[in-house]
């Protein structure tokens, strides 16, 4: 069987994946979800999955890793599909939709998060903000001169809305007030 960089094979891989893939799902909406309960929806036995994720937390981790990692590419997706100013709302308005895994997992993420890890993940995202303003200044759509880690800072309060019914509309109001303090010219 082949045998990618990370070093599964891709059975192996698949299986992961699919586990990562239901976690998120179950721990979003109960962040109490036993892990047995999470093995047995991604149809992998309880070996399996504590092979590849030994404890909630490492599970949680690897949740939030993987969000982190799918925010950060779909700025450069965006911009290569959008204009700038519309890719960087597009962004904005995907990271408040992942903010409902953060929110039920972040217990689990207080515990199993080293500052390293902590460090890594904000600098990534920081690095996608940049790249998203810059592309915006590029073009004149926004005013020159935001600072990506200010910037980011304000996107953080959509992590912090509870779930409620008008949750999308308040996001979306949040997002509209950052556009107009960064001077957006549409």
């Amino acid at each position: 069987m082949a045998v990618k960089e990370d070093g599964l094979r891709a059975d192996a891989r698949a299986n992961r994946d699919r586990i990562l893939e239901v976690a998120r799902e179950a721990l979003t909406a109960d962040p109490e979800t036993p892990l047995s309960a999470i093995g047995k929806a991604a149809g992998v036995g309880q070996g399996t999955l504590y092979r590849h994720f030994p404890t909630r937390e490492a599970l949680a981790l690897a949740m939030y890793r993987k969000e982190i990692s799918a925010v950060v590419a779909l700025a450069s997706t965006l911009l290569e599909a959008h204009p700038p100013l519309e890719a960087f709302r597009l962004w904005c308005a995907q990271l408040a939709d992942s903010s409902a895994m953060k929110r039920g997992v972040a217990r689990l993420l207080q515990g199993g998060t080293s500052e390293d890890d902590k460090r890594e993940t904000y600098q990534q995202v920081v690095s996608a903000v940049r790249s998203l303003l810059v592309a915006c200044e590029g073009v004149g759509a926004i005013d020159r001169g935001a600072n990506a880690d200010d910037v980011l800072m304000l996107l953080g309060v959509l992590w912090q809305l509870p779930s409620h019914p008008g949750r999308d509309a308040q996001s979306a109001r949040i997002i509209a007030l950052i556009f107009k303090g960064l001077g957006a010219k549409a």
